[in-house]
């Protein structure tokens, strides 16, 4: 997915791109990034962990098969030091843990960090609950579009989707501004022609790019 930094100049354009789709609307289109969505210590050091046990029995059998022998005391103590240095390189290499957590643990962690990102960014509290989180969570390839229960009601969850292929695919060209504001402009398309711009409209969230 995206590598290169979000310059000032692509916060501006983005944050143009929000305002241009919200005054067309009186929904609200909030924008977050993640770089990661969990430091994935713990998980990385279960499956490391239990990878060396799988690898300790087949070369314990081996061992049988070979004829040869090894004092328990110290096959124990290879597999603690094993074991200890395994993660003191999951500790001092944090880059590494991720590719050894499965996608769907790694899913549900960018998934929960978005909820707690329309939440924490008040995107459930616009006053006709028509909210929209746009996230994306660089470290595990990871797109969600989040809309308020007002939205929900009348748009379908493949109309989201759709937004999620086209914002992954500019990410994955390291695109990832240009799909941000593709995800705006097809997000401020749905809202607008569900909740056209009113006369008492007021602006409730934030229009820029938050980056975490």
């Amino acid at each position: 997915m995206a590598t290169r930094p979000i310059s000032p100049e692509d916060h501006d354009r983005i944050a143009k791109a929000i305002r241009a789709a919200e005054s067309k609307t009186d929904g609200e289109i909030y924008c977050v990034v993640a770089y990661a969505s969990d430091g994935y210590f713990f998980p990385a050091a279960f499956m490391a962990t239990l990878a060396m046990l799988i690898v300790s029995l087949a070369v314990s059998y081996g061992l049988e098969a070979w004829w040869l022998s090894i004092r328990v005391p110290h096959f124990l103590i290879a597999q603690l030091l094993a074991t200890a240095s395994v993660l003191v390189l999951l500790w001092a290499l944090p880059g590494l843990r991720i590719h050894l957590v499965p996608r769907r643990l790694r899913y549900q962690a960018a998934h929960a960090n978005a909820l707690k990102q329309f939440l924490a960014r008040n995107v459930h509290r616009t006053a006709a609950r028509t909210g929209v989180l746009v996230f994306v969570s660089i470290a595990e390839h990871y797109a969600e579009v989040i809309a308020d229960s007002g939205i929900d009601s009348r748009v379908g969850q493949h109309v989201w989707d759709g937004v999620v292929r086209d914002l992954t695919a500019h990410a994955g060209d390291d695109r990832l501004a240009d799909g941000f504001i593709k995800a705006i402009e097809a997000t401020g398309a749905v809202l607008a022609e569900h909740f056209p711009v009113s006369s008492g409209d007021s602006n409730e969230l934030d229009d820029h790019l938050v980056e975490i």
